[in-house]
């Protein structure tokens, strides 16, 4: 019954309710990043290069059953059941990758920018308690002017 309950804890918490939160938002994200790729900044990529759609780089390891030797699209030589390998796809998925690390790396940056601000460092003290008579002086005094006692000994 104790675990139970610890779990409940656990999981209604505001740290998992967030985190759960930032996975969702993290995949709808992703999503985004893939189509930002595959849709704007490839063909732009490929028309300078040539017209070469990257989606369709790939080397054909295996035939596929009607045996033919070339295939115009990736989607031809799967269908006919060859076996290929994907660079073009794999260069696509580092873009996507690069852009959403940068996107990471913008969002913390900024975070921590304004922790920074918020977390300002305290000004130094500009009195000090005398440790006989427990009033606030002047930090650089050497006797205080309460009790007179001489500070510069402690």
């Amino acid at each position: 019954m104790g675990m139970m309950k610890e779990f409940k804890e656990f999981a209604v918490k505001g740290n998992v309710v967030d985190m759960a939160v930032g996975i969702i938002i993290g995949a709808a994200f992703g999503t985004i990043v893939k189509s930002l790729v595959a849709d704007v900044i490839m063909p732009p990529i490929g028309l300078l290069l040539g017209n070469v759609d990257f989606s369709n780089l790939f080397i054909v390891l295996k035939n596929g059953a009607d045996g033919a030797a070339a295939y115009a699209s990736l989607a031809d030589a799967q269908a006919a059941g060859a076996v290929t390998l994907n660079y073009g796809m794999f260069i696509n998925t580092i873009i996507s990758f690069l852009i959403v690390a940068f996107a990471v790396f913008m969002l913390i940056r900024n975070v921590n920018r304004l922790k920074r601000k918020e977390e300002a460092p305290a000004p130094a003290p500009t009195t000090k308690d005398c440790p006989f008579c427990l009033t606030a002086i002047p930090i650089k005094a050497v006797r205080c002017p309460n009790c007179t006692s001489n500070l510069e000994s402690n």
